[in-house]
This record gives structure tokens, C-alpha cells and sequence, in this order.
């Protein structure tokens, strides 16, 4: 029996459109999503870059409103620029409305993890490790943050999401918060206790989210919690960070074992040439974030000029494992996929300049896939 397939959408912004569209698409995609049989549709939270899912807890209710029975969350919460009470008071709004729908996904926020390299400062050298692969899995050395070409945009966007002397809390500890907020046990540093409304009480269920091994995935595994695993940003670390989940889990009256999500970036089409074609402006959109620049409106493959060598090399990772073919081609990809990480769930995440094409891929995915259908949409 296959394992669920799941969507993750960062609501990109195509060249020669605009945001407005890209949240109408993202509620078009998310209608039809349902309707094929997809089982939760998550939004990521960016920031001052060309997709449209910055107010991530405003599309999520208007996604919930535009759906029925689908689960609908945040691929995640970046915690780094929210208080555990706004989180919480928000999921508990929607949840009022939308009970027991909500996917509370939750990460650190990238300037709690990434070391941002001083203007000026030479690029870490690329990673020696060779690319392998395993069992049909490409595996590629690990990226690291410091590889960034510049990162004196990315600086002053996180200046911009905080209040002039605010720092964030411990990751931990903010999880801690939001857990006691949500079960109506929150008290202060001085003993008083306060009662999220709404969002105490509110039929959540908790995510955390990874791309190494480190403090996210432990403590996924120590709450016994449920746990996505990202191959589509950080391909080069999915083996670690599900063995650190693993190692680290502790039965919990929800999970009694662990669940394990792992993301993957696919585009299909009706055959291998047509896919790799839509897929060709993938890179460019990648290297516009490595590049400092932040995530660029989405490329047209019509008019947009090859990479250079330099360019390609920064994105190697990501393009290799990228899956991209016709329908039974992705699937047995992914598939391999899940076999090796042992995953419970895959969560797909697609674009394409089209947003028509982006449409297509999902629904040839579910169709060979063999997702159950719910109406015609």
C-alpha cells in the first residue's frame, strides 16, 4: 500500500504576474488538491521575496474557508519572528471556524541557524563529500548556509521582522510555551497564569519541522511528536536528520511511535521531455537564493538564458534532486524515496512558471500515485 501524499506551497510569484494571482492560484491548487485526494496542504512562511505566502496564518484560514475536509497547516511557523501567544491565538481563530483541520508546523526561524557570513567575506568552500546514490536516492553533500554569496539582504530582512531590541526566545522554550498555551497550562516567570481565547483548547495537532539533526529533530523525537523532514531544501542531510528523529523519540499518548514526513520537489508532465522542459528555470529560482537576492519571481523557460558553470555548481544539490519526468517516472522515484527513509507520508512541493502546468503535475502525481479521489473538481 502506497503512503500519503501531501502538498507543500510557497504561493511562488510567476515572472510577468503578481502576488494577487499567486493567492488566487494557491486557493485553486489547494480546491483541487482536495478533490484528488491529497491529504493535508501546507504553506511555508517567507519573508520580502517573490511568493505569496508571507501571512502565513491569513492564507491558511482563507485556504481552510475554500476547502472542506482537507487538513490545512504551516510548513512552518518560523518561531523566530512570532510570540507563542500569537501563534497560538491565531490557530485557535481558525480553528473556531475549522475544528480539528488545523496542522500546527512549527521551525526554527533561519537566523537562529544560519551563521551569516560578513559582507565581503569569501563563500565557504563546497562540500568534498561526493555525491552518491542510494537505492535510487540521490544523496548530494550537504549545503551550507555559508555558502551563500551575500547575505546582507538577508540580514536586513530579519532586522525588519523584530522590533528595534527584541531577541527570540530559546527554541525549546517557545515550544514549551505554546504546548502549555494550547493544553491551558501557561504561566509567567512570575507565576501568573494566562489563558490563550482563543486557542486554548483548540483541536491542533503540533508538527516540528528539520533539515539536520540537530535540535529540531531531537526534540521532535523527545515530545513524541509528529516530524517533516525536508529532502527538497537539504537533500544532502535527509539521512541524519530521520536517524536523529528516530533515536531520539519517546511514545507519546498521540504518536505512540514515531511519524515521519519527508518533503520532496517533483514536477510532472504527460512525458520526460515535456517535464524537463518546464523544470528548466528551476535552478535560476534556486540560485536567486543562494545568491542573497532572495526567491525571485518564478523564471519563464521561454526566455530565460542557460546558467553558467559558476551557477550551476551553487545549485547542484537542489537540481539533482529535484524529481522531474513523466508520471510513473516521479513515482518510482519517490517511492524510492520513502523506502529509504521509511517515511509514513510524502508532502510535494512543485513549481512551474505556469501556474495551468503546476496544476497538471499535481494531478498526474495523484492519479499514478493511486490517491483516492474525493469529487470531481
Amino acid at each position: 500500500m502506497t503512503v500519503p501524499l501531501s502538498i507543500l506551497d510557497l504561493a511562488p510569484v510567476s515572472a510577468g504576474s503578481t502576488p494577487r494571482q499567486a493567492i488566487r492560484n494557491t486557493i485553486e491548487l489547494a480546491r483541487n488538491a482536495e478533490s484528488w485526494g491529497y491529504r493535508r496542504y501546507w504553506v511555508a512562511e517567507h519573508h520580502f521575496v517573490s511568493v505569496a505566502a508571507s501571512a502565513t496564518t491569513e492564507l491558511i484560514a482563507l485556504i481552510a474557508a475554500a476547502t472542506e475536509t482537507i487538513r490545512v497547516g504551516s510548513a512552518a511557523v518560523q518561531l523566530g519572528h512570532h510570540t507563542s501567544a500569537a501563534v497560538v491565538e491565531a490557530f485557535g481563530t481558525i480553528d473556531a471556524l475549522h475544528p480539528g483541520r488545523l496542522d500546527l508546523g512549527l521551525g526554527r526561524s533561519a537566523h537562529r541557524s544560519a551563521q551569516l557570513r560578513p559582507t565581503g567575506a569569501p563563500a565557504a568552500p563546497t562540500p568534498e563529500r561526493p555525491t552518491e546514490v542510494r537505492d535510487g536516492v540521490v544523496i548530494p553533500p550537504p549545503f551550507s548556509p555559508g555558502q551563500v554569496l551575500d547575505t546582507t539582504r538577508l540580514a536586513a530582512s530579519f532586522d525588519a521582522l523584530h522590533l528595534p531590541g527584541a531577541q527570540p526566545l530559546d527554541y525549546g522554550r517557545q515550544i514549551g510555551e505554546i504546548r502549555a498555551l494550547l493544553d491551558g497550562t501557561f504561566t509567567t516567570a512570575d507565576g501568573i497564569a494566562l489563558h490563550a481565547v482563543p486557542g486554548e483548547g483548540a483541536d491542533v495537532e503540533l508538527w516540528l519541522f528539520g533539515s539536520s539533526g540537530g535540535e529540531s529533530a531531537r526534540l521532535a523525537g523527545e515530545l513524541g511528536l509528529p516530524f517533516a523532514a525536508s529532502y527538497h531544501v537539504a537533500p544532502g542531510t535527509i539521512l541524519e536528520t530521520v536517524e536523529a528523529y528516530r533515536a531520539a523519540f519517546r511514545p507519546s499518548e498521540r504518536y505512540p511511535r514515531p511519524y515521519l514526513v519527508v518533503s520532496a520537489d517533483v514536477v510532472v508532465a504527460e512525458n520526460d521531455a515535456t517535464a524537463h522542459r518546464l523544470a528548466s528555470t528551476y535552478g535560476h529560482w534556486v540560485y536567486s537564493i543562494r545568491s542573497g537576492a532572495g526567491a525571485a519571481e518564478y523564471p519563464d523557460p521561454d526566455n530565460t538564458p542557460p546558467l553558467t558553470g559558476q551557477q550551476r555548481r551553487l545549485v547542484h544539490d537542489r537540481v539533482t534532486t529535484q524529481l522531474v519526468g513523466s508520471p510513473s517516472s516521479v513515482a518510482a522515484r519517490l517511492s524510492a524515496l520513502q523506502q529509504l527513509t521509511g517515511a509514513d507520508e510524502l508532502v510535494i512541493t512543485s513549481v512551474t512558471h505556469r501556474h495551468e502546468d503546476r496544476l497538471n503535475s499535481h494531478r498526474l502525481l495523484a492519479r499514478e500515485w493511486g490517491l483516492p479521489r474525493v469529487r470531481a473538481a
